[in-house]
C-alpha cells in the first residue's frame, strides 16, 4: 500500500457515484452502455460488484474510464470471488491485486493508490475508496460469536456466497484479512491533513444502521465490522458511500450522510420507481439536504 499522500485534480463538475452494478445480467450491462456524465468534470465513484469475472470488470472499468474525468473504484465480495465461470483462477490477495493492477492500466483510482482530492463543488475533499471486508460482528440477536452467527445462519438458509467462493489466501480467515485491511487503512487516513474533510467509499456501511432494515438480519454478518463504527467522525466524513445491501437510499447518522448506490439485480430494480442505473450525486449536495 502507498502512503496517504493526495492527488488534487481541480475541477468543476459532480461527484457521482454507484454501486453493485452486476454486469453479468444482460439488462445491467446495458444500463452500463449508457451510463454518461453531465459534463467534462464529472468523476464517478464505483462503490464493488461491477462483475463476477475479470473480463467482465474490465469491460465496465475501461468503459466507464472513458468516459468520465476520473473513475475511483472500491472492491465488492463478488469482484474477489473466484468463479468457476471465470477463467482467472486466482485467489484471495493474489486476486485483489490482480485487480488492482488491472485498474491502475485504466487509469481507474484504487483503494491502493494515493487518495484524490475533489475540488469541485462542495470541495475540497479526499475521495478515500476502501477496502475492508467484514468480521462477523454485526452478529444476529442472541449471538455472542462468530461460530454461534454461523451456525444460526445456517439453520435459517440464509448464508452468503462467499463462503464458498471468496478465499482469503495467504490469510487463514476472511476475518483475520479484515482486520489486516482495517490496521493498514486506519493508519492511512489518520496520515491525512486534519483540515481536510473526505468522502469514505467503501463496499460495505462503515456503522451497522443500515443493514437494520434487511429483510434476513441474519445477513448482516456479511455486510461490515464494528471496528469502523466511528470512522465517520475521527475521519471527517461528508459522506459515507457504500452499496452491497441492494436498498438504496440516504440515511443520516451522528451528522453524517450515508448514501447506498446500489443498482442491484433487475428483478430488484424494476420494482423500483427511480430509473434503473441513475448516477447518486454525492457532491454538491442538493439545497434541500443542506
Amino acid at each position: 500500500m502507498k502512503g496517504a499522500s493526495v492527488e488534487s485534480t481541480a475541477g468543476r463538475g459532480q461527484l457521482l457515484a454507484i454501486s453493485d452494478l452486476h454486469i453479468g445480467y444482460a439488462e445491467n450491462r446495458a444500463l452500463v452502455e449508457k451510463m454518461r456524465p453531465e459534463s467534462d468534470d464529472d468523476w464517478l465513484l464505483v462503490a464493488g460488484d461491477v462483475a463476477e469475472t475479470v473480463a467482465d470488470i474490465r469491460w465496465a472499468l475501461e468503459t466507464l474510464a472513458g468516459r468520465f474525468r476520473k473513475v475511483i473504484w472500491a472492491p465488492g465480495n463478488h469482484e474477489l470471488w473466484t468463479h468457476p465461470k471465470d477463467t482467472v483462477t486466482l485467489r484471495g490477495l493474489a486476486r485483489y491485486e490482480h485487480l488492482v493492477d488491472l485498474c491502475r492500466e485504466l487509469g481507474v483510482t484504487t483503494p491502493e493508490d494515493p487518495y484524490p482530492v475533489w475540488e469541485g463543488p462542495g470541495g475540497p475533499v479526499a475521495v478515500a475508496p476502501l477496502f475492508l471486508l467484514y468480521d462477523y460482528s454485526f452478529l444476529p440477536a442472541g449471538c455472542d460469536t462468530k461460530e454461534q452467527g454461523l451456525e444460526y445462519a445456517h439453520g435459517t438458509g440464509v448464508v452468503c456466497t462467499d463462503e464458498f467462493m471468496l478465499h482469503p489466501d495467504p490469510y487463514p480467515t476472511r476475518d483475520a484479512w479484515c482486520r489486516a485491511r482495517i490496521a493498514e487503512t486506519e493508519r492511512r487516513l489518520a496520515q491525512l491533513p486534519p483540515e481536510l474533510s473526505t468522502v469514505l467509499v467503501n463496499h460495505y456501511p462503515l456503522d451497522r444502521h443500515p443493514t437494520e432494515v434487511l429483510h434476513y438480519p441474519e445477513f448482516a454478518m456479511w455486510c461490515g465490522t464494528r471496528l469502523t463504527a466511528d470512522w465517520h467522525r475521527r475521519f471527517r466524513a461528508e459522506v459515507m458511500v457504500y452499496g452491497h445491501l441492494h436498498i438504496p437510499r440516504t440515511t443520516h447518522h451522528e451528522g453524517v450522510r450515508f448514501e447506498e448506490v446500489s443498482v442491484g439485480y433487475p428483478r430488484e430494480w424494476r420494482r423500483r420507481q427511480t430509473p434503473p442505473g441513475t448516477l447518486r450525486r454525492i457532491l454538491p449536495m442538493e439545497v434541500e439536504a443542506r
